[in-house]
Formats: C-alpha cells, sequence, structure tokens
C-alpha cells in the first residue's frame, strides 16, 4: 500500500502521492467519465486517497465527477479543491476573484457540487492583485469555525503572501509547479514553507506529460489540448526540451524504471512534507505512477539528476502569460 504523511502542523494526513484529476475535465484532450471514475476507485483502492480538483476545471465539471466517483466512499478520501479562478464567458479569459464573498460563495458551491459537507483541503488557487491576503484568509478561517473546511491551503501564493496569510491562519499546504524542469520555487519558497511548517503539494511533477518521454512532437496534442499553446511546447523551446527528456531516460533505464517513474521519484524525494499530485485519466498511468514509490534514489542518483535537470534548465515559460505564479496581494490598509 502506499504509505501516507502529514501535510503542515495542523494534523492533515494524506497518501505520500496524491491524484491529480484536472485532465479528466479539461486540458488535456477528451473526457472518458466512465475511465475516469474507475481511476479514481482503483486510486482510492490502491491507497492513492488525496484526491485534487478545483471549481474551474472544467467550468465545475471535475468537481461534480470527483463528488460522482467518491459518493459512497466520503470517509475513504482527503478530498482538496480550489476557489479563485472562474471563466469569464464573454472574453473566455481566467479571471481571479479573491473578495471575501467570493470565498463563501464558492465553498457552498463546491460542496454542493462534490456533494459532501466539509473540504478537507481548501486552497486558494492565485492570490488576487487586488484584494489583500488578510481578507480572502481570513473569510477561509470561518470556514474552518463553521466546519465546512478542515484545513487552508495557497497555490502559487509568493513567500510574502505565505509570511501575511499564516498570521490570520496556519496553512497546512502550499501547491505549486514542482518539478525536474521546474525548479523555480528550491531558492526562497521551499525554505521558507518548511520555516512555517507548510506543506508542499507538487502540480505538474511529470512537466505536464513531457518527462514521461512518451510526447514526440507537438503535433501529438488534440486540439482541445492547451499544451498546444504552452511556450514550452513550442519550435526550438520542444527540441531543446527533448535534450533533457532523452537524458533522464537514459538515466531511467540504467535504474530499470520509467522516465515518469523516475522524474516522480526525484520530486518525493525532496522531503517526507512533498506530496505530488501526478494528473492522470487512466487506470494504467496510475499504476505507473505508483510505482514510482519502489524507486529508491541514492545521493550519488540525486546529483547526477541535478547535473541533467539543473534549475532554469526548461527552455520557454511556464505559462503563456507570465504573471500567473508566485501572486501577491495589495497590503492591507
Amino acid at each position: 500500500m502506499v504509505p501516507t504523511t502529514k501535510l503542515g502542523k495542523e494534523g492533515l494526513v494524506v497518501s505520500k502521492e496524491g491524484l491529480g484529476c484536472m485532465g479528466m475535465s479539461q486540458s488535456y484532450g477528451q473526457a472518458d467519465e466512465a475511465e475516469s471514475i474507475a481511476t479514481i476507485h482503483q486510486a482510492i483502492d490502491s491507497g492513492v486517497f488525496f484526491l485534487d480538483t478545483a471549481n474551474v476545471y472544467g467550468d465545475g465539471h471535475n468537481e461534480q465527477l470527483v463528488g460522482k466517483a467518491i459518493a459512497n466512499r466520503r470517509d475513504q478520501v482527503v478530498i482538496a479543491t480550489k476557489f479563485s479562478l472562474s471563466r469569464n464567458p464573454k472574453t473566455n479569459e481566467i479571471e481571479i476573484d479573491g473578495r471575501p464573498e467570493n470565498v463563501i460563495t464558492s465553498c457552498e458551491q463546491s460542496l454542493k457540487r462534490l456533494g459532501v459537507d466539509y473540504i478537507d483541503l481548501y486552497y486558494q488557487h492565485r492570490v488576487d492583485p487586488k484584494v489583500p491576503i488578510e481578507d480572502t484568509v481570513g473569510a477561509m478561517a470561518e470556514l474552518v469555525q463553521q466546519g465546512k473546511v478542515r484545513y487552508l491551503g495557497l497555490s502559487e501564493a509568493s513567500a510574502q503572501s505565505l509570511q501575511r496569510a499564516v498570521k490570520v491562519h496556519p496553512i497546512s499546504a502550499l501547491q505549486s509547479e514542482w518539478s525536474l524542469w521546474t525548479r523555480d520555487l528550491e531558492d526562497e519558497i521551499v525554505p521558507l514553507a518548511r520555516q512555517l511548517g507548510i506543506g508542499i503539494v507538487p502540480y505538474s511533477p511529470l512537466g505536464r506529460g513531457f518527462l514521461s518521454g512518451s510526447i514526440k512532437s507537438p503535433d501529438d496534442f488534440d486540439d482541445d489540448d492547451f499544451r498546444k499553446n504552452n511556450p514550452r511546447f513550442q519550435g526550438e523551446n520542444f527540441k531543446r526540451n527533448l535534450d533533457l527528456v532523452e537524458k533522464v531516460k537514459q538515466m531511467a533505464n540504467e535504474k530499470k524504471c520509467t522516465p515518469a517513474q523516475l522524474a516522480l521519484a526525484w520530486v518525493m524525494a525532496q522531503g517526507q512534507d512533498v506530496v505530488p499530485i501526478p494528473g492522470t485519466k487512466r487506470r494504467s498511468y496510475l499504476e505507473q505512477n505508483i510505482k514510482a514509490l519502489d524507486v529508491e534514489l541514492t545521493s550519488q542518483d540525486l546529483a547526477q539528476l541535478d547535473k541533467i535537470a539543473p534549475k532554469g534548465i526548461a527552455a520557454g515559460s511556464r505559462y503563456p502569460q507570465e504573471n500567473y505564479s508566485y501572486g501577491d496581494s495589495p497590503q492591507k490598509s
């Protein structure tokens, strides 16, 4: 079975590997509800009980899907969901809203879609640059007091945001992108999170599938796959990033595991307080991801991976919008 670990100092226990559910509803091509639900069931049966979703994934569809999958198994799972992002129906642009009234409304809507009485871990998906984070986290703390939420988290927050947030209420988890090709948060964010007693939940630990070694060309993507417009998957960037993947593949062959398992094992080797949430909508990939827990990396292996994938190795930015991460909010007056 999959081992468990704690996120934060407040007592939140999760499986050492989670399951990112976003791709079951958006961004990665055609959805398949039956296979997605079967994947969630198999995850729970295998000991992966930390499920990650958000209100914006599939514009609510993903929470409904997760709710359907766990309908008779609520006490077997830890559900993490998020608020603050929504899609503007007129412009199709993603907007951020951290106003206290939106925190409360969003939580009620998520509870309803998930079909649950409480949310285990509730994240602010992105920091609102217009609303002081103290106001947002203050409203989130009210939800804890009301029993609608058990633990609080932030996603892609800056060091300053983390420091300000914990003064309002303990933060159990920070969800940010972290992988062999995205190591930005190691210098400042990770040491601070540890100092503050905040667990770290890396999303896209496989570089949006790139580190699996299965992507050979941008033409492999469906038209509705968001990677088609991602800077790291285009032109010269794509070719340069393939070189990195080739080196990961070579080392994976030496370790007798897949490139994806090696990449996941590296993330998990960063500490007991690190719980990656690789996303998949297929049982076969889920099985492969769980086997990453069996990959043991020596200090020499970790040093070799540092040489293969030093900080800043990836060509291209993480998102088309440069300002989409590590957000700050205005000072509270």
